[in-house]
């Protein structure tokens, strides 16, 4: 995916195409795992695609599997509604769609237990009920970027509007170019048109339930959901719409269930920005363990992590939510490793101990754009952590030094570069969160609201309406190549859909939509035909996988049980040292305190359910309070403090500021 503002600084490393030599062992290894697992079998007219396991539309007395706790039923109850491939769903405001899913795959809807988990997006994945084997069932997943965290190439209209308004401090230039600018644009908007509700309006509209089942219906079997910290809740002088998008993460759970679908689940933004990127929500500067706020948005974000667990870590949304990305795309080059290493194994710790060990969702880590090489034997012992790559061919950890090759050069970029099966031995379980189908950096916006692609001929493949034949093609064998190299545990593609301009009425960075390129012809309509790509043009891959982890990293044995060496290495919390601090003490940066009453996340109330609902705490044992302001004390600005106000200034005779916050493992119950 693009990165907006370190766009700017774009760093372009050498590709490195080495000649590609073949292993008959990967051929023992992995065609036996291929042609019985994940290539679809030719001959089942289910599997590919032909007839449903169910008829159009049916009701069932008895739904195949459940959640919750079940209370008396009455005899008048509805019955559990399902169906498959040309059933007609009706939606909560009286419209309906017809459900089109060649792939074998059935929703399930049932009011009365609203926790039932019998839908299966396609005949060949895993229903919800069924245990998710990640070395032989394969992701192939879609993003949901744009929809719940704001991006201006991905939702244009919404930044078009706001980009020549008065300028002010917190609107520099006029010009909305994050979340945050167009926040406090859309506060400034008296008009009848304004306002920051409008915000809600795009997630009310942008994706919707028929897009679940689309998705499902494409063939792909998850979705990977970004996040808002604000969708928990703000702090003073924060603008964003809070406490509002929770609302439609409850709805993208219900619908994701409905239809089969499992959810990666990952925080996008934290208090300070992770990256200083605008899909953090603030451009600029890094002030997540990096600065003198760098400890306290920290903790602040730590906390969120904490909330989110709680939630989905309950019994009605496991197998909804089985993998969870604690901190989206972190700068490592600017906040260090082991300030990063120190802060995963609190956040890991904090996790399990919720959670317990071998239960509740995996803990996914960004590579920090230093590829997944450097993670080797990252805390080994820990439980489930998996690495998320997001391999692009330009910006921060680009794949290429330069963008100017011929179309047919692609496919082998996609089929070398983008394999993850070093890393499946080196690290464990590793996925690709976000790739796409760009082949330069051409499209309104990619680089950032007023950046334009130095890429050539932007006009042409901005023209996506008339690109020729040959041109969808190239496109396709780029996709089809990446698709196939990580082929377990598989992939994410960013994003399922990007909206039109409000100036030309149509998408103006195609590259970066599945919907898009599945409605004309360059994303392929059935992602198993991927399967093969690579070998068909000659670059099998040249380092099998052997389809096993290391029982620990799947939460078998020995899990929970982080070697002596890294404990040594990286318990000690606050880290030892910060960047950017002119060598301050960490331990004496500014900080907060744990007095507050924890922020409650909304439960979703079911009319008709006849099951009792989660209180949105799995862990009764976690009485921790929230972290909070010192009351009397002014504290730095924690997006950026300017130099010459960076401590913590308190007042009265109640005021006091923690000194420390060093912590240790044994903090933790982890067991």
């Amino acid at each position: 995916m693009p990165r907006p503002s370190s766009k700017r600084r774009m760093l372009f490393l050498a590709l490195g195409v080495v000649g590609v030599v073949i292993f008959m062992g990967f051929l023992a290894v992995f065609l036996p795992v291929y042609f019985t697992v994940i290539k679809k079998p030719p001959s089942s007219s289910i599997a590919s695609g032909s007839a449903s396991p169910l008829p159009s539309s049916t009701t069932s007395s008895s739904p195949s599997s459940s959640t919750g706790t079940a209370s008396p039923t009455s005899t008048n109850a509805p019955a559990p509604t399902t169906g498959g491939d040309g059933s007609v769903i009706t939606l909560s405001d009286g419209s309906n769609f017809t459900y089109r899913n060649t792939f074998g795959g059935y929703w399930v809807d049932d009011p009365t237990n609203p926790y039932n988990n019998s839908a299966r997006a396609q005949s060949f994945t895993p229903a919800l009920t069924e245990p998710w084997n990640y070395s032989l069932n394969q992701i192939r997943g879609v993003n949901l970027g744009g929809w719940l965290v704001l991006e201006p190439y991905i939702v244009p209209a919404l930044f078009e509007k706001y980009q020549d308004v008065t300028p002010s401090a917190a609107l520099p230039g006029g010009q909305a170019v994050d979340e945050w600018t167009l926040s406090v644009a859309m506060r400034n908007d008296t008009s009848g048109s304004g306002g920051i509700e409008q915000i809600e309006e795009h997630y009310r509209t942008f994706i919707t339930e028929q897009d679940f089942a689309e998705i499902a219906g494409a063939g792909l079997s998850w979705l990977r959901l970004p996040v808002p910290y604000w969708a928990i809740e703000t702090w003073e002088g924060e603008p964003f719409l809070p406490k509002t998008a929770w609302n439609y993460v409850l709805l993208a759970f219900k619908w994701a269930r409905k239809y089969g679908l499992r959810v990666f689940l990952e925080l996008h933004t934290v208090p300070g920005s992770q990256n200083g990127f605008d899909d953090s929500g603030r451009l600029g500067t890094v002030n997540f363990l990096n600065g003198y706020m760098g400890i306290a948005n920290a903790q602040r974000t730590m906390d969120y992590i904490r909330y989110i667990v709680e939630f989905i870590s309950q019994k009605e949304y496991e197998d909804v939510v089985p993998m969870f990305g604690i901190v989206n795309e972190p700068l490592l080059e600017v906040i260090g490793r082991d300030q990063l290493t120190r802060f995963y194994l609190q956040a890991h710790d904090m996790i399990r101990n919720i959670t317990g060990i071998g239960k509740g969702p995996y803990i996914a880590i960004h590579d920090g754009f230093q590829g997944t090489v450097s993670w080797k034997d990252f805390l080994p012992g820990s439980d489930r952590i998996m690495l998320d790559t997001h391999p692009s061919v330009f910006g921060p950890g680009a794949l290429v030094s330069n963008l100017d090759f011929p179309l047919s050069f692609w496919a082998s970029v996609g089929c070398i570069a983008y394999s993850n099966n070093q890393s499946q031995y080196d690290f464990g379980v590793t996925i690709s969160g976000k790739f796409s189908s760009a082949i330069n950096s051409c499209g309104k916006w990619v680089l950032g609201v007023g950046q334009n692609s130095t890429s050539v001929d932007c006009d042409v493949w901005d023209d996506w309406r008339n690109w020729t034949q040959p041109m969808k093609d190239g496109i396709k064998a780029f996709v089809m190549s990446q698709m196939d190299s990580m082929v377990l545990p598989g992939y994410f593609f960013w994003t399922w859909k990007v909206g039109n301009s409000s100036v030309t009425g149509k998408v103006e960075a195609p590259f970066w939509s599945y919907k898009l390129g599945l409605d004309n012809g360059w994303i392929p309509s059935d992602p198993r035909d991927t399967l093969g790509t690579c070998a068909s043009l000659g670059y099998p891959q040249d380092l099998p996988w052997n389809g096993t982890y290391q029982s620990w990293q799947t939460g078998g044995s020995g899990a929970g049980t982080i070697a002596s060496t890294a404990l040594a290495s990286f318990s000690q919390y606050p880290p030892p040292s910060l960047s950017n601090v002119n060598g301050a003490d960490p331990t004496q940066l500014p900080m907060y305190t744990a007095t507050s009453v924890v922020p409650t996340l909304s439960t979703p109330v079911f009319a008709s359910a006849t099951v009792t609902e989660g209180d949105g705490w799995a862990d009764a044992a976690d009485t921790s309070l929230a972290v909070v302001q010192v009351a009397g004390c002014v504290y730095p600005d924690a997006w950026g403090p300017p130099a010459g106000s960076t401590a913590v200034v308190c007042s009265g005779p109640t005021a006091t500021i923690p000194t420390s916050i060093a912590v240790t493992r044994a903090a933790y119950r982890v067991t």
